[in-house]
C-alpha cells in the first residue's frame, strides 16, 4: 500500500514536518534534493559517521525525505522538512526544557508536523511545566506532534507521547502484530497507534543504508502518512488540519485480530489504516474493505516506503537489560558494533535519546527521565538579529571552569563575618561577589551571568556592544537588589530581560548548554521590586475605587504575579508568552486593571492570552484576558478585562484602553 500512496501523492512543498532528533548527514544521496532546512539549537548540527545519534537521526529524515529513485524513498519526500538536533553524540540526552526549546521553535517555523523519536519514561504519564507547554503551544497553533511511545515492553508511559493532543507511535510487525518491546498503557488507548516498526530501511551517516526496529522508526512512517494526508487536504483546496489528520487516523485504524486477545492491550486504538485515513480525508464514509485489511496490507499502507522501510524508534539497550534509563532518549536501535548506552535509575532531570539496535536483537526506545549582545539597532534591522526574548527570572552567575571560579577566590579580598573574624573569599556567596564587582565593575564580563527560573539556568546573558558597560552595571545592581531581605524597599525579587536570542550557547560548569540573549541596551530590564510596586499598584486601585479592602488588592495583585511566575512559567520567545510576561511586568496597568473587580470583592480566575482582532500594520498584537470571579457567589457573572499588547519591538508597549465586560461563564 505504501507504494500504491506514492502514486497518490508524495507531499506537497507547502507542507513543513520538522524531525526533532540526532543530527542528519544532509549529504547522504537520499535527500539529495530534497528541502531540508536546519534550526539551530544546543546540539552541533554536524552528523557524525560512527555517532550513535547521528545514526538515528539521519535513519528517521530518511524515512520521511528520502528523495525518488534514491537508496531510500521516503514516504513524504516532497514535503518541507525542518531539522532541529536535539539529540547529541557526545551527550546522548537532553533535557525536557530543552525539548520545549526545540518544540517551540519548529512551531515559531511553521512546521505542521513534529516528529520525535524519543521520550520519557515517567510514572503516570507526568512532564514538566517545560513540555506541558511547549505541547500546549503545540494545540493552539495546530501542530501534529507525532512522538514514539517506547519500547520498555511494558504498561508504561512515556512523554510526550502519553501528553493530551500528542498522537504516541506504538510498533507492529509486518502481520499486524504488536512487537514485544513495543509499550502501551492507558493513556495510549484513545491516543496511541501502531505502525510498522520491525526491520525498517532508512539512511546511514556516509552513505549507505541498514535495517533497525522500534517505535522510533514507527513514529516517522507515521509522521510521513499523515504528512500526505495533509498535502491531500491542499489539493482538494482545503486548508490543512493538522489536528484533524490526527483524529482521521485513530477514527480509521483497525483493531488487532480477535484470535489474540492478549494483544488488546497492546494495540492501543489501533494499526494504522492509509486507505481508511485516505477514504476519510476525501470525505467518504470507511468502506467495508478497509475494515478487514490484513496485517501484511497495513504495514504497506503505513509506510510510503514500501517494504523498505523498518521501523524506526527502538528502546535503550539498558532497558531491554531491566534498567531505567535516566532521560529522554531517541527510540532506535543499537548499531552492529555500537555499545549499548548505560542507564542509570531514572533522575527525572534530563531527557536521553538511545540508539538503534541491529536487527537481530530487541529494539530500544529512549526514555524522558524526570526534570534534568549587540549595540541597539533599528526596529526594521531587529528581525534580521534573530528571535527577540522578553523572558522572566532570577539573575545568576556562573564561572564555566575550576580556573576562572578560582581566579576570582584568589582576586577576592577576605571576608569579614562579624566580630573581625576574616575568612576567605566564597565566590559562590552573592553578597560578597555584589561587594567585589562594586569596586571592580570590570570583572563583571569575566562571569557566565544567567536568567534562572525556579533554579534553572534558561539563558546566558551577554552585553555586548557601545552599551555593554550599562548593562554589566544594570546587572550589577539586580543581583545587589536580590540579595536584600524580603522587607526591604530595594528588594528585587525577579527580574525581565529582553534581547535577542543568538545562535551562540555556553557550557556551564555544571555542564549543561544553554544559550546565548544579547540585550541591546539597559533599556528594558527591569528588576521587579515588589514591594515597591505592589505598594504603588494598591495606590492606583484605591485611587479609582477607595472602598477596596487593602489585603484583597494586595493578594490578588501578588497572585496575578505569582500565576505567571510559576503556573504559566515561559521561556519568553514566542509572541503570547513576550506579552504575557510583558503583562506582569507592567502591573501598573494590571493593578488599574484590577481595580473593578476587586473593590467589589473578586479574585484572579485565570490569565489566557490570544491573537488580538485590532492591531497596526506591521505589528504582532496579542489581548491579554483577565477573568475575575466572585469566591464567595458562584452564581455571580465572571468579570472579564482584555487589554492589548504589542511585541513586534524588541520592548513590547501596550496598545489602547482596557475593556472589560461581564460574562456567565
Amino acid at each position: 500500500m505504501l507504494d500504491k500512496l506514492a502514486t497518490i501523492s508524495q507531499g506537497d512543498s507547502n507542507i513543513c514536518v520538522a524531525v526533532l532528533d540526532g543530527p542528519v548527514d544532509r549529504t547522504h544521496p537520499c535527500f539529495q534534493g530534497a528541502d531540508l532546512t536546519y534550526l539551530p539549537s544546543l546540539v552541533k548540527s554536524e552528523a557524525q559517521i560512527d555517532g550513535g545519534m547521528s545514526i538515528h537521526g539521519t535513519h528517521v529524515a530518511s524515512i520521511i525525505f528520502g528523495q525518488p529513485g534514491s537508496p531510500v524513498q521516503g514516504i513524504a519526500p516532497q514535503c518541507k522538512g525542518i531539522i532541529v538536533p536535539v539529540f547529541a553524540d557526545d551527550r546522548l540526552k537532553t533535557s525536557q526544557l530543552d525539548l520545549a526549546r526545540a518544540i517551540e521553535q519548529a512551531v515559531n517555523a511553521g512546521a505542521h508536523i513534529i516528529n520525535l523519536s524519543g521520550g520519557q519514561l515517567t510514572d503516570f504519564g507526568e512532564a514538566d511545566g517545560w513540555l506541558k507547554n511547549a505541547v500546549r503551544l503545540c494545540r493552539e497553533n495546530n501542530v501534529l506532534l507525532v512522538a514514539a511511545a517506547g519500547n520498555n515492553s511494558c504498561d508504561c508511559l512515556h512523554v510526550p507521547a502519553a501528553l493530551p493532543s500528542v498522537l504516541a507511535v506504538g510498533a507492529m510487525d509486518a502481520n499486524g502484530k504488536p512487537l514485544d518491546f513495543s509499550n502501551w498503557g492507558e493513556a495510549y488507548k484513545d491516543q496511541g497507534i501502531l505502525a510498522p516498526g520491525k526491520d525498517i530501511l532508512g539512511a546511514k551517516p556516509g552513505g549507505g543504508t541498514h535495517r533497525l526496529s522500534g517505535t522510533s522508526l514507527a513514529a516517522p512512517i507515521v509522521s510521513g502518512v499523515a504528512a500526505v494526508l495533509l498535502s491531500l487536504q491542499r489539493e482538494q483546496g482545503e486548508t490543512p488540519d493538522p489536528h484533524k489528520i490526527r483524529q482521521i487516523l485513530l477514527q480509521s485504524a483497525l483493531p488487532c485480530d480477535a484470535d489474540l486477545p492478549e494483544d488488546t492491550k497492546r494495540c492501543l486504538a489501533g494499526k494504522l489504516n492509509i486507505p481508511g485515513a485516505i477514504t476519510l480525508v476525501k470525505g467518504g464514509k470507511m468502506a467495508e474493505e478497509f475494515t478487514s485489511v490484513s496485517g501484511s496490507e497495513v504495514e504497506a499502507a503505513g509506510c510510503g516506503c514500501g517494504s523498505s522501510l523498518t521501523n524506526a524508534s527502538e528502546a535503550i539497550a539498558a532497558d531491554q537489560q531491566g534498567q531505567s534509563a535516566p532521560s529522554l532518549v531517541a527510540a532506535a536501535p543499537n548499531i552492529a558494533g555500537a555499545e549499548a548506552v548505560p542507564s542509570n535509575t531514572p533522575n527525572f532531570q534530563n531527557l536521553m535519546q538511545s540508539f538503534p539496535t541491529p536487527v537481530t536483537q530487541q529494539p530500544m526506545m529512549p526514555n524522558l527521565t524526570a526534570n534534568s549582545v549587540t549595540a541597539s539597532q533599528a526596529p526594521s534591522e531587529l528581525p534580521d538579529l534573530g528571535q527577540l526574548v522578553y523572558a522572566l527570572g532570577t539573575l545568576g552567575y556562573d564561572f564555566g571552569s575550576e580556573a576562572r571560579r578560582d581566579s576570582f577566590k584568589q582576586l577576592m579580598p577576605p571576608f569579614d563575618i562579624g566580630g573581625g573574624v576574616m575568612v576567605p573569599a566564597n565566590p559562590y556567596d552573592a553578597r560578597q561577589m555584589v561587594d567585589y564587582l562594586d569596586a571592580n565593575i570590570s570583572e563583571a564580563r569575566s562571569l557566565i551571568w544567567t536568567l534562572n527560573i525556579e533554579l534553572t539556568p534558561v539563558y546566558a546573558i551577554d552585553p555586548t556592544g557601545p552599551f555593554a558597560a550599562e548593562a554589566y552595571r544594570a546587572l550589577h545592581e539586580l543581583l545587589s537588589g536580590q540579595i536584600q531581605p524580603e522587607g526591604d524597599v530595594e528588594y528585587v525579587e525577579r527580574v525581565s530581560i529582553p534581547g535577542i536570542l543568538t545562535k551562540r550557547t555556553v557550557k556551564l560548569f555544571s555542564g549543561q548548554v544553554i544559550p546565548v540573549i544579547e540585550p541591546q541596551s539597559t533599556r528594558g530590564i527591569y528588576g521587579w521590586k515588589v514591594n515597591n510596586l505592589v505598594s504603588a499598584a494598591l495606590a492606583a486601585v484605591q485611587t479609582e475605587a477607595g472602598t477596596a479592602d487593602e489585603d484583597t488588592i494586595r493578594r490578588t495583585l501578588d497572585g496575578f504575579l505569582n500565576r505567571i511566575y510559576y503556573d504559566l512559567r515561559n521561556l519568553g520567545t514566542t509572541s503570547q508568552d513576550r506579552a504575557l510576561n510583558f503583562a506582569v511586568t507592567n502591573a501598573f496597568q494590571a493593578a488599574q486593571t484590577f481595580s473593578e473587580a476587586v473593590a467589589v470583592g473578586m479574585e484572579l480566575d485565570s490569565v489566557t492570552v490570544e491573537k488580538s482582532p485590532f492591531c497596526r500594520m506591521d505589528s504582532d498584537c496579542w489581548d491579554v484576558k483577565l477573568k475575575f470571579f466572585d469566591p464567595e457567589n458562584n452564581r455571580r457573572a465572571k468579570k472579564i478585562f482584555r487589554f492589548t499588547i504589542d511585541v513586534s519591538d524588541l520592548i513590547p508597549v501596550t496598545l489602547g484602553e482596557v475593556r472589560s465586560w461581564s460574562s456567565p461563564y
